[in-house]
């Protein structure tokens, strides 16, 4: 799964990503489909990998998602097993 998926999916999915970010469920749809956050995330014009951390309870940070959703990411782990395998656990 990519972190991008992961972190919509934490927040209750595409429509509650696009409530939370102010943005239409097309918008994320668009995002899921480059598999990357806008462009407009790294240039600090849009602030939307904070809003989707505040509403995750925790699952996950806007740097994290920002460091794995990015327009040339790969596909990243999620944080829970990022966590796991650096303590040896995966």
């Amino acid at each position: 799964m990519s972190a991008l998926r992961f972190a919509i999916d934490k927040v209750g999915g595409v429509a509650e990503c696009a409530r939370i970010c102010g943005i239409t469920p097309r918008g994320v749809y668009k995002w899921l489909h480059r598999d990357s956050l806008p462009r407009t995330e790294y240039t600090g014009e849009t602030q939307h990998a904070h809003r989707m951390a505040s509403a995750s309870q925790g699952a996950f940070t806007a740097q994290w998602l920002l460091e794995n959703a990015g327009p040339t990411s790969d596909s990243q782990p999620s944080p829970a097993s990022t966590s796991r395998a650096a303590a040896g656990e995966a």
